[in-house]
């Protein structure tokens, strides 16, 4: 290699501002100092509301939308959210009630919005076969029939999920049931209940998204340089000595969490993708893949007013929460916090086979490509399969749970 080619791969760093912004393999990686006072806030998703007044009842309207966020200082990016301009509101919804939801398409290519972990009838499910055109309506309709949980929304559009997820379109649901409402835990949203979107991000020299894949992204997933918390580069956020809540979504398309805070302190995990878990468990770090929520506990009580915790994925810094001032609350973690039923042991209803084949746009299962105009499998709720090895298949499930381990 000669003197020429290898300059060019040395990495150049530009320092602007209170922050900086890093060129790196041609993308800008944002960054910031460590004093917590001079990060932006927080962003706190808005809750949908609810336009029923019916109790039995819920009515939602979403609305996919083009819009412009400034992520790096002086630059706008376009990007795409549910009624607004990034990610979406928060959709609570109580077990046993009747929902509607109404989904209007003002972006200028076909979308559909998946309820990821909802247990829907498949009419109301929102994946590929469901899509949404341009300018036109989709309406979802379905009982919640299921514990509560931490779960999300996002479009599932044959060959564009993961680019229309990156640009902005994704949101939480929290789903509340009796059991929760009585459990003595944080549960007052926006003041020691909060969600947190975890996603990155690659931006150009001139403040734009950048999704194109080569190969590397291919196999091992698109991952970003920016790190991202509800659509901010390490937001601060003030808390209150006392036990807070944070409902974690990991919202990136390639990027596995590896999740702890500063100082090596130790917190608890309540909840995880399916609901809440049998027992709090004590833990120092969380690991989240792609798709995957948990719910974790923070005791701030014992920090001093105005100190700063920091939560972190290996050593990059995410996000800073700040200590002022003292709950007003108190609370008393349950030992139990759900009932986990036994699942019985049964002999497998049916054996499938799947045998793949082929390489880029020409895979194929059993011999046959992706037809939207077909379901290839069905299968009956509540029934039990057997797999000899580990799946390399994305199931669109609320939960699962492994009977036998290799």
């Amino acid at each position: 290699m000669n003197k020429t080619k290898l300059g060019a791969l040395i990495l150049i760093v530009a320092i602007v501002g209170i922050g900086g912004v890093f060129f790196y393999n041609g993308y800008v990686k944002i960054s910031t100092n460590h004093k917590a006072a001079q990060h932006p806030d927080l962003p706190i998703p808005a809750v949908l509301k609810d336009t029923n007044p019916d109790p039995n009842v819920a009515e939602y309207t979403l609305t996919a939308q083009q819009g412009k966020k400034a992520f790096i200082s002086g630059k706008t990016t376009a990007t795409y959210g549910y009624n607004g301009d990034y990610l979406g509101p928060v959709i609570r919804l109580k077990t046993g009630e009747k929902v509607n939801i109404t989904v209007k398409n003002k972006l200028p290519e076909a979308t559909t919005v998946h309820w990821h972990g909802l247990i829907v009838p498949g009419s109301a499910d929102g994946g590929p076969h469901a899509a949404i055109q341009p300018g036109k309506t989709w309406k979802a309709k379905f009982t919640v029939s299921q514990q509560a949980a931490t779960l999300w929304y996002h479009p599932h559009p044959m060959g564009k999920t993961g680019e229309q997820v990156y640009k902005g379109l994704a949101g939480l649901i929290y789903v509340d049931d009796k059991h929760a409402e009585s459990l003595d835990i944080p549960k007052d949203y926006g003041k020691n209940d909060f969600p947190l979107v975890l996603q990155d991000r690659r931006f150009n020299k001139n403040g734009q998204l950048v999704y194109k894949l080569n190969m590397t992204d291919e196999m091992y997933g698109f991952q970003g340089t920016t790190e991202l918390v509800n659509g901010a580069v390490k937001p601060q956020l003030t808390v209150r000595r006392g036990l807070v809540r944070f409902r974690i979504l990991n919202g990136a398309n390639g990027r596995t969490y590896n999740l702890h805070l500063s100082g090596n302190r130790t917190f608890v995990q309540i909840a995880s993708d399916g609901g809440f878990l049998k027992t709090p468990v004590q833990m120092k770090k969380l690991t989240l893949s792609p798709g995957e929520r948990a719910e974790i506990l923070v005791d701030f009580s014992k920090m001093k007013n105005g100190s700063t915790l920091r939560l972190q994925n290996g050593k990059e810094t995410l996000m800073y929460f700040k200590v002022k001032g003292k709950s007003d609350q108190t609370y008393k973690v349950p030992q139990k916090l759900a009932v986990i039923e036994k699942m019985p042991v049964q002999e497998a209803v049916k054996t499938r086979k799947f045998v793949m084949s082929g390489m880029g746009p020409n895979v194929s299962i059993n011999g046959r490509q992706m037809n939207m105009d077909r379901i290839d499998e069905a299968v009956k709720l509540n029934t039990m399969e057997s797999s000899p090895k580990l799946t390399p298949f994305h199931f669109l499930l609320w939960s699962l749970r492994a009977i036998h381990t290799l």
